[in-house]
């Protein structure tokens, strides 16, 4: 099955880290690391060749590291909602 089927969940919160992932390093200068990931939840797996749309925004920042909330949709269909955490600078 796997790829064959459409996107992976796994691939929608690579794509929300890589979103917030440029806005934080654009904002600070520096490459970035997910961190952790707090809290997923998922409501299906989008059809191969359907558009997605990804938003990311930071909901707080201490130091480092930036709490992320973030979702992602396929048309009216909520597929993702996530929160996770992002390290930006060397580890």
């Amino acid at each position: 099955m796997g790829a064959a089927c459409g996107f992976s969940q796994i691939l929608m919160i690579e794509s929300v880290a890589q979103l917030a992932g440029i806005v934080v390093a654009q904002e600070e200068g520096e490459g970035g690391f997910m961190a952790s990931i707090d809290h997923a939840e998922f409501s299906g797996s989008p059809a191969v060749g359907v558009v997605l749309t990804v938003s990311a925004r930071v909901i707080k920042s201490f130091g480092r590291l930036h709490m992320i909330e973030g979702t992602v949709f396929s048309g009216a269909d909520l597929l993702l909602s996530v929160q996770l955490t992002l390290g930006v600078g060397n580890l």
